[in-house]
């Protein structure tokens, strides 16, 4: 999920450069071959975010455009015809993304509108009041109706095997890497057997469009002429379970949401959703399960990404977010009967005495 992530397009300093390089060469002189009727000022080129693995962008300065953006996505390590073809759908869906205004797929080059420079994230930390909040979050809903609304033929399946795959790195990473904690062979059997039911239920619900990172980094604030966020970091898009983008919503990595607010936008969800007639389950007690369930894997693995990325990458500031995923965890472990010998192992690895609770 790092490796792709962006963290905000937010306006960098004012004294900020960019080191040279033969990449930065390349976009200067493709920049400077692009219609005149764009007015581009090629001088004001400067970083627009951070943490996107061999992807960045910058941002620049145009007479007709206001500012714009430059996706620099080197080949062979990044490509960028994932995200034209996402874009396209997400536009014929009436989601908020970047409009491209050229393109260079070869070279791994793309001209973009700017959907403007505060995440929700990044809004969040300014603590906004309940209203504001609540507004955004209705936009953020509605345009994920729009986005599992959005063609998804022919799009790589998020299937069983994907998903079990990805729930390796939460033995390596944080059980063994991150705690030091090494399973027996009971424990390891009994988790191999837990991820098989987690996931067995996941893909058997019904499949649109999945962002796979529909969370507060991934939506930008409205700008004035739009009524919905702008959506970023779509381009690993695939065919899934309708649950998982809400549940990135709603069990955000980086931001934490109490169950009631959960619930809250969960229900908004799902009214919206039938509405539309997007293939939600008839009673709204089965979709609040699908994506508690679907949050268990999603943030299962990200406890073990996040780990990898502070010990193998030196990214230790990923480490705030373990708390709160390790909650979100909880939440769902202490609710359903067949996730019992997870929190156990959680307990053991967090030194806790086990309490009783519900389950389901």
């Amino acid at each position: 999920m790092p490796s792709r992530l962006t963290e905000c397009l937010s306006e960098p300093a004012l004294n900020a450069t960019i080191p040279s390089d033969s990449r930065l060469d390349l976009v200067n002189h493709w920049l400077a071959k692009l219609p005149a009727s764009f007015e581009l000022a090629i001088e004001t080129l400067r970083p627009a975010s951070s943490d996107a693995s061999f992807r960045r962008y910058f941002r620049l300065d145009s007479s007709v455009y206001g500012t714009l953006i430059v996706m620099d996505a080197p080949p062979p390590q990044e490509d960028c015809r994932p995200f034209i073809d996402i874009c396209k759908r997400l536009q014929a869906s009436g989601v908020n993304v970047p409009v491209i205004l050229a393109e260079n797929p070869e070279q791994g080059l793309l001209l973009l509108s700017d959907l403007g420079t505060q995440t929700y994230f990044a809004r969040l930390q300014e603590q906004p009041g309940d209203a504001e909040i609540e507004s955004l979050y209705r936009g953020a809903i509605d345009s994920l109706i729009r986005v599992q609304q959005a063609p998804a033929e022919g799009l790589p399946l998020f299937d069983q095997a994907t998903l079990l795959a990805e729930l390796s790195v939460f033995e390596e990473w944080y059980l063994n890497r991150h705690h030091g904690v090494t399973l027996t062979d009971t424990e390891r059997n009994t988790l191999s057997q837990i991820f098989q039911t987690l996931t067995a239920h996941n893909t058997a619900q019904a499949q649109v469009l999945v962002h796979r990172d529909y969370h507060s980094p991934n939506l930008m604030l409205p700008t004035a002429d739009k009524q919905q966020p702008g959506i970023i970091d779509f381009q690993d898009a695939r065919l899934g379970p309708i649950s998982y983008d809400l549940a990135s919503l709603l069990l955000d990595a980086r931001t934490t949401w109490d169950e009631a607010r959960q619930l809250d936008w969960g229900i908004r969800y799902w009214e919206q959703a039938r509405r539309a007639g997007l293939p939600v389950p008839d009673d709204f007690a089965v979709l609040h399960q699908d994506y508690e369930w679907m949050g268990l894997q999603r943030n299962l693995r990200i406890l073990g990404v996040f780990s990898r990325l502070n010990h193998r990458d030196g990214k230790d500031w990923y480490l705030a977010h373990l708390p709160r995923l390790n909650a979100y965890v909880r939440q769902v472990c202490g609710r359903y009967r067949p996730f019992t010998p997870l929190l156990r192992i959680l307990d053991r690895v967090d030194q806790i005495t086990p309490t009783a609770g519900y389950t389901f």
